[in-house]
């Protein structure tokens, strides 16, 4: 069958944010108003970091502004995979933090836990499930890695188990899958518009003030604290911290540090019984496979499959628009890798089809810092891992701002910047080549060309 068959009937608009349990907006703000902390964006930094403000301090007065509606980016349209890792993984740490990683994978644990006690403290519906994840083989040479690639996390303490073809095929049946590796407990999988829509609930119910449909248009001191301008009116506030993912930040000097990289998903209609029986799937955990240009993959609570990845598209300029929410290129070709991982499946539909931009920094995992002496302070660059990341930044953030040494604080990844993005037209060309090198390596027994090892060398090793 034609894969673009499969995609004939889509909605083009992200499964999750269609949920009818979809809340209503909250009213725009209108005039002034006086907060101790403003907190900009209403995704799950944001969200994260009100949240965690009043639990810290409930007398403190918190004002959170939303451009749009809450969890309408890429907080809501996301693969719902919530990861105890902070480093975009356990490799990039250990490449990036060696000596600190110890220390990062405990601190991602926790978060990972403490994301989960918060959604059974405030009831959020979230479909929460702890499943884990495999990380699956699907060239020879990627075998070996896994293996390898288990033994190394056993010397850090991260716990993980290889799979040979016949027992990862016995936890998912595709026919692509020749190892794996598990993950059992530091990932969860999760419906990422209800946990937005849950953490909005939670901060309200604490008196968090939420005003969505009102941008932060400018950003700028006054007096002991910060003012900031939007369409109707004005917050001043002694504090200030920024989740405003990849739309341009306010703290202007942080941009160059950013690259917009659009990512895209289809979900299938709900399995039969008898599909799922054909594809096994029993322990539900999150997949991924181990290329360069990778796929993510999971199974929803009402049994459809998520698909995305491969592609990562950026566009010269760094622009963010609309209309590169949507490729149908890539989605064509999505469901042609979908049905050769699953050929059982075939003729099973896609209901829904998305995209959106991911804020990806040079080091694929985020970076923090200050402004206007301490008053604002900013999280950004989780680069498509930033479901569970994004709690462990508002904790950064407000110690940042509380001006207070921490353990987080004292991280030589939270004193450290990634390097900037050089400009254009070198930024799109050297992206472009990456990407087209990464391809060749994925065709080459994984065999990392000259670029590659250069940018390798550099720090900047990307994938997609």
């Amino acid at each position: 069958m034609d894969p673009a068959h499969s995609i004939a009937d889509v909605q083009y608009t992200p499964f999750w944010l269609a949920d009818p349990a979809k809340p209503e907006p909250e009213p725009a703000l209108v005039g002034d108003t006086h907060c101790d902390l403003l907190v900009v964006g209403g995704g799950y930094t944001g969200l994260w970091t009100a949240l965690i403000a009043k639990e810290r301090d409930p007398s403190r007065d918190v004002v959170l502004l939303e451009g749009k509606e809450i969890g309408w980016a890429a907080s809501g349209r996301n693969g719902g995979f919530c990861a105890a890792s902070l480093t975009h993984g356990f490799f990039n740490g250990l490449e990036r933090w060696p000596n600190e990683l110890r220390t990062l994978e405990r601190l991602g644990r926790e978060n990972l836990d403490a994301i989960e006690a918060a959604v059974k403290r405030y009831d959020i519906d979230c479909d929460w499930e702890r499943t884990g994840e495999l990380d699956v083989a699907t060239e020879p040479h990627q075998v070996e890695e896994l293996r390898e690639g288990a033994e190394l996390m056993r010397e850090y303490g991260v716990e993980s188990e290889f799979l040979d073809a016949d027992a990862v095929r016995e936890q998912v049946n595709s026919p692509t899958f020749l190892a794996g590796l598990w993950h059992r407990d530091d990932v969860a999988m999760v419906h990422p518009a209800k946990l937005a829509w849950g953490l909005k609930r939670a901060c309200m119910e604490l008196g968090v003030r939420v005003y969505e449909n009102t941008s932060a248009d400018d950003l700028a001191p006054k007096g002991d604290g910060m003012a900031v301008k939007t369409p109707y009116g004005r917050v001043f506030a002694a504090h200030v911290a920024l989740g405003t993912n990849i739309f341009p930040n306010l703290v202007k000097r942080v941009r160059p540090f950013l690259a917009p990289v659009y990512d895209y998903a289809l979900m299938t209609e709900p399995l039969s019984e008898e599909q799922l029986a054909s594809i096994g799937w029993k322990n539900r955990q999150g997949l991924g496979d181990s290329n360069n240009q990778f796929h993510y993959f999971r199974i929803s609570a009402d049994n459809r499959i998520l698909w995305g990845g491969y592609d990562a598209v950026y566009h010269y300029g760094s622009k963010v628009r609309d209309e590169y929410d949507h490729r149908p290129e890539t989605y064509v070709k999505l469901a042609g890798h979908f049905f050769k991982a699953f050929p059982q499946l075939e003729g099973l539909r896609f209901t829904h089809a998305w995209g959106g931009a991911i804020d990806t920094c040079s080091r694929f995992s985020a970076f923090f810092g200050t402004a206007h002496k301490g008053r604002v302070s900013y999280a950004l660059g989780y680069t498509g891992l930033g479901v569970g990341a994004t709690r462990f930044g508002a904790e950064v953030m407000l110690d940042l701002l509380s001006g207070e040494k921490t353990e987080r604080t004292e991280l030589e990844m939270v004193k450290s910047k990634p390097l900037p993005f050089p400009p254009e037209p070198v930024k799109w060309v050297g992206i472009e080549m990456t990407k087209w090198s990464l391809d060749r390596a994925d065709h080459n027994a994984g065999k990392r060309n000259l670029w590659l090892k250069t940018m390798d060398a550099l720090g900047l090793g990307f994938d997609s």
